[in-house]
């Protein structure tokens, strides 16, 4: 028994920061509808700022207070004032977008504000874990191990008495079941929603500042992986009791630990299952609880109340100005191209190549998710999954690139099959979940191994050689020109899809499926074929990305990229091609020209940050700002030139 408790007791601070989120991700989503994938990056953000005012001399139990008990439900309530209380109403795309633009902007402002410089771990709040208090048998119980126990069990306590003995904690429960029912009782569902905001986003705050002094250092990524290791205890419960989220963190914190003590530091058991325990947890909850299964479907009674969600319908011109403002828009990217071929020196035709292998990337999201309405979060994921493909053939099998390639995208096409299986009853929230934990699952078990991601300094990718044309360098137009040759094919390939009866189907899946269905529609085989197309072009565009760039390594397709690239499609269009192509250049430019700005902050942070802002617009305006842009440009046309008529948007605009 002395033996288990010494594994066990080092993970229980760690089951208390899981169970401290996984309470405020269950107070939220039940209260408010939203699913927070923000809460790692509001403990990150609390933990950076904890971090740096203990670091310039501040009391810690002041830096504390600060950081948890002021600036964390000032966000929380900004959040829930300027964003999440307009979008009720939304489906679950744009829910989910919303969250992930905050998990990808809040850290980069963050960065920006604090520099990205390396922050090591902070003192704790109240004790040394040199300092031994007692010892527990013949295990010794440090003052880390016993204040974030205490913190965490009179954090608890005080929300069960919140929540069970005031009028607060009443209208909170109800609100849990019916929100309607509770604004007819005469109580304002938005101070109920604020509320909840902010008491989740202080809880967030406090998991941050308890987790951050057990890491060598403070990093974004302890944070994801936070957030997913409290989603797999708020599961436990169905993502609907408090009491069970609290105990399925703890539970997990102790799982860890004594299973990083029992399984051999060498073996292969303790570098693949021991990360991937949270992630399994997770898909296996999703897949095998029916309370997971429908997270969308809401059990209020009221919910046939509401009225219809919005349509994306805007009026635009009549084809009198729409036509030769689509030819417009269709022959600057044309022109583009040629002064790429006649005018970029060398670091621009990497740079404008890099944004084709990412538009093809961003093609798989257009596919599956702007037309099939399956939210993916696990696109870079299947990228990767090419990248590494076309690195191990080319050098171990001696396969030339442009098959290893090609190789590479239909492994990942197999990837997406084996995915969309354990899916095939998924969809909305759910879906996202599950393919998030897919994503982390490769993450933390899959790239990192060396079989897969080679040395630790990275797998080394050649450039292609073709007969006698070789595209070894950087200032050859060759690999512009076979890049652009790549991308027209996936893009004509995407928009014939869609433009025929798969894209009817996809249609129709996504307005109803049961409807589809009725119809002759096999809803399985479609999902099936979609996910695995989608994840063959982002195998491709990652096998091309990796090629190159002439090396690839594990964190070069981390779940971090699977968000921003939602969030840059999300923001310049989600249905159309167009979208994906301007971002992919957006990405790959905005870099270039960050880069040769400053080295104060990180190009990726502010770009992240910049994208961030924009994909917050995407709930008024799904069609995406390319879209959004041009229509404003038409209206003004219009209201400058009435008389012109006024037509619906055709259906080819949404896959143009």
């Amino acid at each position: 028994m002395s033996t288990f408790l010494s594994y066990a007791i080092p993970g229980v601070p760690f089951g208390c920061a899981y169970a401290v989120v996984a309470i405020g991700l269950v107070l939220t989503y039940r209260a408010t509808g939203v699913f927070n994938f923000a809460f790692g990056a509001q403990a990150y953000a609390s933990a950076m700022l904890y971090t740096v005012l203990t670091s310039n001399g501040m009391n810690r139990l002041l830096a504390a207070f600060v950081a948890v008990g002021v600036v964390a439900p000032i966000i929380g309530l900004l959040l829930d004032r300027y964003l999440f209380s307009h979008i009720r109403s939304q489906d679950t795309t744009a829910k989910v977008v919303t969250a992930l633009a905050i998990a990808i902007g809040l850290p980069s402002l963050v960065q920006v504000i604090f520099s990205n410089a390396i922050r090591f771990a902070p003192p704790p709040i109240l004790s040394s874990p040199s300092r031994v208090l007692f010892h527990l048998g013949s295990t010794p119980i440090n003052g880390t191990e016993v204040s974030t126990v205490l913190i965490t069990a009179l954090t608890v306590a005080v929300l069960t008495v919140l929540m069970t003995a005031t009028p607060y904690g009443l209208r909170m429960r109800a609100a849990v079941e019916s929100t309607k029912l509770l604004e007819l009782r005469g109580v304002s569902s938005a101070k109920v929603s604020s509320l909840a905001w902010v008491l989740s986003s202080t809880m967030a705050g406090l998991a941050g500042v308890l987790l951050a002094p057990q890491y060598p250092t403070v990093d974004q990524q302890h944070f994801n992986v936070l957030l997913i290791a409290a989603l797999a205890a708020a599961a436990v419960g169905g993502l609907r009791s408090l009491p069970m989220a609290f105990a399925g963190g703890i539970g997990l914190g102790i799982v860890e630990g004594v299973a990083s003590a029992y399984l051999d530091p060498s073996s292969v058991w303790h570098a693949g299952l021991l990360p991937a325990l949270p992630f399994v947890l997770l898909a296996v909850l999703l897949v095998a609880d029916p309370r997971l299964r429908n997270l969308d479907s809401s059990s209020d009674p009221l919910s046939t109340v509401d009225p219809p969600a919005r349509s994306w319908n805007p009026r635009v011109p009549s084809t009198v100005l729409d036509r030769p403002l689509r030819l417009l828009f269709r022959f600057i990217p044309v022109v583009a191209v040629i002064l790429a071929f006649t005018s970029l020196d060398a670091t621009w035709t990497f740079t404008v190549a890099t944004g084709f292998a990412l538009a093809i990337c961003f093609l798989s999201i257009t596919l599956l998710t702007g037309a099939g309405g399956q939210l993916s979060l696990c696109q870079a994921a299947f990228a990767g999954v090419g990248a590494f493909s076309v690195g191990q053939l080319a050098a171990n099998q001696n396969v030339s690139v442009i098959a290893g390639a090609l190789i590479g995208a239909a492994i990942a096409a197999v990837a997406g099959t084996l995915a969309a299986l354990p899916a095939l009853r998924l969809r909305g929230l759910p879906l996202a979940l599950l393919t998030l934990a897919f994503a982390l699952l490769a993450d933390a078990v899959i790239f990192p191994t060396s079989w897969v991601a080679g040395p630790s300094t990275g797998l080394q990718v050649p450039r292609p050689i073709i007969g006698s044309l070789s595209f070894a360098t950087d200032s050859s137009k060759a690999m512009l020109g076979l890049f652009l040759v790549f991308l027209l094919v996936v893009a004509w390939t995407v928009r014939s899809l869609l433009r025929g009866t798969t894209g009817r189907f996809l249609s129709t899946l996504r307005t109803s499926p049961v409807g589809a269905a009725s119809i002759g529609v096999n809803p399985a085989r479609t999902k099936i074929f979609v996910f695995a197309l989608s994840a063959g072009i982002a195998g491709l565009g990652g096998g091309l990305s990796a090629s190159l760039n002439g090396v690839v390594s594990a964190v070069d397709f981390n779940t971090q990229f699977s968000w921003l690239w939602v969030v840059v499609v999300a923001t310049v269009g989600m249905t159309s091609i167009g979208g994906a192509l301007v971002g992919g250049l957006a990405l790959a430019v905005g870099e270039h020209l960050l880069s040769t700005v400053s080295n104060r902050f990180s190009p990726v942070s502010v770009l992240a940050l910049v994208f961030a802002l924009g994909a917050l617009s995407y709930p008024s305006h799904p069609e995406g700002l390319l879209a959004f842009g041009r229509h404003s440009l038409v209206s003004s046309l219009e209201a400058r030139w009435p008389g012109l008529g006024v037509a619906s948007v055709e259906e080819e605009d949404l896959v143009l």
